[in-house]
């Protein structure tokens, strides 16, 4: 399935300045195409289009212990409203919190590396508030969490 998700601001990677009125095309698990949101949309005018308010970019790598929450799952999801979708493997040693993250597509690495928007890539994406509040985390194409 493809989703175009479209802001107002677009960040490839956390250090560099955001691009203004620019989207992202996800197929599948994978980003297709990034570019000026009006030329994908006319470019796949079959294609849902999700606008955000807020500043698109790389979902967050998360490198301390998962956020505390009554079960496994409930972790995982609480790992999402942050806008995290990778987290350091050493953080998930319990069986079963590492059960519910690979069913819920958190990848766990071995160190942290610099999260990034690129063509090819696993679609793993966030949406931030000028607050840096969390609006929405995309987990390989998925939209996870959306902020009501």
């Amino acid at each position: 399935m493809r989703t175009i998700h479209a802001a107002a601001l677009l960040r490839r990677t956390l250090d560099e300045a955001p691009t203004t009125d620019a989207a992202v095309l996800v197929d599948g698990d994978r980003i297709a195409a990034i570019g000026p949101r009006d030329e994908l949309v006319d470019a796949y005018p079959e294609v849902r289009v999700r606008r955000w308010a807020g500043t698109l970019g790389p979902a967050l790598v998360h490198d301390g212990p998962l956020p505390a929450a009554p079960t496994p799952r409930e972790r995982v999801h609480a790992l999402f409203r942050t806008g995290a979708t990778a987290v350091l493997a050493a953080q998930v040693t319990d069986p079963d919190l590492r059960a519910a993250a690979i069913r819920n597509g958190v990848v766990m690495l071995d160190t942290v590396r610099p999260p990034t928007v690129v063509e090819g890539g696993r679609a793993d994406l966030a949406v931030f508030a000028d607050d840096g509040t969390c609006l929405a985390t995309v987990v390989a194409g998925r939209l996870v969490h959306r902020r009501a």
